[in-house]
């Protein structure tokens, strides 16, 4: 292991991440779940996903980029329509919520913030950056502890976070801001997409 790759790493995704649709997507998902469960879910996910980049290494980066800001702009696309219904139901919507969050398991709550955040991540900036730095430095375990450890600090931070802003804030309110940002999301891989398909 190389502290000096391991730091590289961490201080290239961390970031990336901060304004990312990551933070967004395990902010809703810790309104609907326990921040625990939802943190181990996330966790796992960002660990898979940095192991795949860093295997692939330089073969990521080789995706048509078209391509892949279109599903983006697709996924993101759908996460807006869904938060957007899901805002609508109003106060019984916020009660269900409620309920969902003592009903549901904490193996139920993490396999869920796993598969969201695992389709989610595909193609994003911090798992390219991550796939570039395996494939410069050839230190996979460096790079794997620098980024792994970045994105674990920033689902921590919106796990935990995202229950108490719950706590505090409408659930229709939050979900309604996280569409929208879904929806500028999408937009912008739509824009992405058409200047990759002009060029």
């Amino acid at each position: 292991m190389v502290l000096s790759v391991v730091l590289a790493a961490f201080v290239l995704v961390l970031p990336v991440e901060l304004p990312d649709k990551t933070l967004f997507a395990t902010l809703v998902l810790a309104t609907r779940f326990p921040p625990l469960p939802v943190f181990v879910g996330v966790g796992a996910a960002f660990g898979l996903q940095v192991a795949i980049a860093v295997t692939a290494g330089s073969l990521l980066s080789l995706l048509p980029e078209a391509l892949v800001s279109a599903v983006v702009a697709v996924l993101f696309a759908i996460g807006a329509v869904l938060l957007w219904r899901e805002a609508r139901k109003g106060a019984e919507g916020a009660a269900a919520a409620a309920q969902t969050r003592e009903d549901t398991s904490f193996v139920r709550a993490a396999a869920i913030s796993f598969g969201v955040l695992f389709a989610a991540e595909w193609g994003d900036l911090s798992q390219l950056a991550t796939a570039g730095l395996a494939a410069r430095y050839a230190e996979p375990i460096s790079v794997f502890i620098g980024s792994w450890a970045a994105l674990l600090l920033i689902s921590g931070l919106a796990a935990f976070l995202g229950r108490k802003l719950a706590d505090r804030l409408p659930v229709a309110l939050l979900h309604r801001v996280a569409a929208l940002l879904f929806l500028v999301f999408a937009a912008v891989a739509v824009a992405e997409t058409v200047r990759t398909l002009a060029a």
